[in-house]
């Protein structure tokens, strides 16, 4: 296996708009790439082990600060991890993510699972995979793995000037 690497924290939030803006304002972080992660965008999502059937929609933006990808996600409709977390805990820090290299996806899969800890979410968003593991009773937090693959162009940036 590679060298690891953090390369993501996650806020959970229920506005993204007025989130995008307050980061930007109040620490500079930005601009931000805008996304929809829906059933027409995101293939073999699965949620506690089962395939989710009904629509579902969640909008993320990304930014990068230094070498560390800041992520927003305000979930809209349907059942996902976040809904649930804002519905529990309210806005906050959501996950982190490691970059785990194609070929070592499954290993590591592999070994959280003989440790006890399941995938609780997964999806593919053009080449990015992703695996949300169940870290949080553990740890307080959820442990994303993934792929970091190419994705296609933002629906938009904000601000829209940048």
């Amino acid at each position: 296996m590679s060298k690891r690497e953090i390369v993501q924290l996650c806020i959970a939030v229920r506005d993204i708009e007025n989130s995008m803006e307050r980061y930007w304002k109040v620490l500079g972080i930005g601009p931000w790439d805008v996304y929809t992660f829906s059933q027409e965008t995101v293939r073999d999502f699965t949620l506690h082990g089962q395939p989710v059937k009904q629509p579902f929609k969640f909008m993320l933006a990304l930014a990068t600060f230094g070498n560390i990808q800041f992520e927003l996600i305000e979930p809209v409709e349907g059942p996902t991890l976040y809904e649930s977390f804002l519905k529990e805990k309210g806005e906050g820090f959501h996950h982190i993510k490691e970059k785990v290299n194609d070929d070592d996806i499954e290993e590591v899969l592999e070994k959280f699972k003989q440790k006890g800890i399941e995938v609780i979410q997964s999806g593919k968003f053009d080449e990015d995979v992703f695996y949300y593991l169940n870290t949080e009773p553990t740890l307080g937090i959820i442990y994303e793995i993934g792929n970091c693959g190419k994705i296609r162009a933002p629906e938009r940036r904000y601000p829209p000037d940048c």
